[in-house]
């Protein structure tokens, strides 16, 4: 045991470290994360969310009212850190870490195998999915979390039958929903198969369950409302246009039959661009080689998973199946589940909002891995035993480092849009020179730059919210804002800006500056691209 307690804590030291090194600075911070840290320094000065709304649960942000617990986690760290990279992903990258402690505790409430919890807490430590969505403020990360954390104190409410355990797993289960919005589609379904693999435990202690039941009912009724759904509507497979247009267009190619009408319909055409869209997420491409299809939720040349995984999951498969119990049956059945609510989306497959597959998929790895090291055991030849457990060491080893150097070394160079980098450069920049200018354009190519500008400069909330006016939705249904005192962010008209805006301060993309302009200064970005160009006009 005490052996086995330091190969924990050194997996724990592991994933401390990989979650935790370079994570003010890299990647470069994005705008839902300076969004996040801004909202809470706005709820710190002036007890109102940047848009002036008072301690909210779904924080307007960009007009995709984002759940808001997340801000809310973040708050005493801007409190007691001040507002920077650190007091928003520490928050992110610890709970990451505590995952993979939780995992452990699992696994092994579930199977009661140490050996079996110590390789799962080991795969989710080095997890390429893992730890992208730990290393920044993604409020999927802490979903994943509160997930795990609500299937462990269920176990132990079926065995102890206490009241505390039933209600912290509803407790978690629902601060879950209040992150982000997939576990609201997710956590529900998860549900029903608790309920129906465990049914016999339940049915022991009815009087703790319907009280269960009772309090997560009454917890998420504030999470039903027109502006808790309306990210979800925007998002969602039902709000694009083109497929009604598609089955206008099939019904009239049919002259408009009523065979026609049968076979193209909404239910037919929107469960078949489903269907579609659920199954991408256990392509091999996606899981083993390129991952996500969004620059800013993969790595390059790297999948969901390592490579090494395609065999400890296909072992791990191979012998699940030849299991009946219930705790594989609700492993799997999870893992079904699992991309439910990314496959309602107009983008799959889709690594953020299908997070959850991580546990999963990483428990059946875990189980595939542990087999293969048995039947090497097994063999009870000792070379063959060494032989085959340094090859795996090697092989793991040799995932690890790739994922890790592309990770660092290629990300931003390959993907310089996947975040804002360049952004904090050109603030720090503006900060120093803008007093001098009636007017500043600063390009919004680099998606919701007012965001950033006033993360970086700690702009007065109270001051923010009476200036400010965000612009019509866009097709998505996001907005932005335009105008921060005399800085205009919008797409640079050079020509435009040139003849009617003299003594004025431009700050455009390489592409939006003609090369004869009268650049004052180039700005870099911390991976060496040149992201502004700075004209005094």
């Amino acid at each position: 045991m005490k052996k086995q307690k330091i190969i924990l804590i050194l997996i724990v030291i592991l994933a401390f470290c990989l979650r935790f090194y370079k994570l003010n600075s890299y990647p470069a911070l994005n705008a839902d994360e300076a969004s996040i840290g801004y909202d809470a320094y706005s709820l710190i000065k002036t007890g109102r969310d940047q848009h002036g709304n008072s301690w909210p649960l779904q924080f307007q942000s960009f007009n995709d009212y984002k759940p808001g617990l997340y801000v809310y986690i973040v708050l005493p760290f801007v409190k007691f850190l001040s507002l920077n990279e650190w007091s928003i992903r520490i928050p992110s990258a610890f709970l990451g870490v505590a995952t993979v402690y939780i995992i452990y505790l699992l696994i092994k409430e579930l199977f009661n195998d140490e050996k079996f919890a110590l390789i799962g807490s080991f795969l989710l430590a080095i997890s390429p999915w893992h730890l992208h969505f730990s290393r920044s403020g993604w409020e999927v990360n802490i979903a994943t979390f509160f997930i795990t954390l609500g299937l462990l104190f269920f176990f132990k409410a079926i065995k102890k039958q206490k009241f505390s355990s039933f209600f912290f797993s509803v407790l978690f289960f629902v601060l879950s929903m209040y992150t982000y919005h997939s576990a609201r589609i997710v956590v529900p379904f998860l549900g029903i198969g608790l309920f129906y693999f465990y049914l016999k435990d339940l049915k022991k202690n009815l009087k703790l369950v319907s009280i269960s039941v009772i309090i997560f009912g009454l917890l998420i009724i504030p999470i039903t409302n027109k502006d808790a759904l309306s990210r979800a509507g925007g998002v969602s497979i039902f709000s694009d246009k083109g497929i009604i247009s598609g089955i206008n267009e099939q019904r009239g190619e049919g002259a408009n039959s009523t065979l026609t009408k049968i076979l193209h319909n909404k239910v037919i055409n929107y469960s078949l661009i489903f269907a579609d869209n659920y199954s991408k997420h256990f392509w091999g491409e996606f899981l083993f080689l390129s991952g996500d299809v969004i620059q800013r939720n993969r790595v390059p040349e790297t999948g969901q998973l390592y490579l090494f995984e395609i065999i400890t999951l296909s072992v791990g498969i191979y012998f699940i199946i030849k299991k009946t119990n219930k705790e594989w049956g609700l492993i799997i059945f999870w893992l079904i589940i699992s991309p439910a609510a990314a496959a309602l989306t107009f983008q799959s497959p889709h690594a953020l909002r299908a997070h959850n597959m991580v546990i999963p998929l990483t428990i059946i790895s875990s189980y595939g891995l542990m087999k293969i090291l048995n039947l090497l055991k097994n063999l009870k030849i000792k070379n063959i035993f060494l032989l085959g457990n340094f090859l795996i060491l090697i092989f793991i080893s040799w995932c690890v480092a790739r994922y890790l150097h592309e990770y660092y070394i290629h990300m931003s160079k390959e993907y310089p849009y996947s975040s804002q980098y360049g952004v904090k450069e050109m603030v720090s920049y503006l900060s120093q020179n803008q007093g001098s200018f009636q007017k500043i354009f600063v390009t919004d190519r680099y998606d919701q730059p007012y965001i950033l500008y006033l993360f970086y400069t700690k702009t007065d909330p109270s001051w923010f919210q009476k200036n400010h006016n965000l612009t019509a939705p866009d097709k998505f249904g996001f907005s932005t804002v335009r105008d921060v005192a005399s800085i205009h962010f919008e797409s640079i008209d050079f020509e435009k800006l040139k003849q009617n805006y003299p003594n004025s301060l431009i700050i455009g993309d390489t592409k939006e500056i003609p090369k004869e302009a009268n650049i004052i200064k180039k700005i870099y970005g911390a991976n060496g691209f040149l992201y502004f160009e700075v004209v005094k006009n």
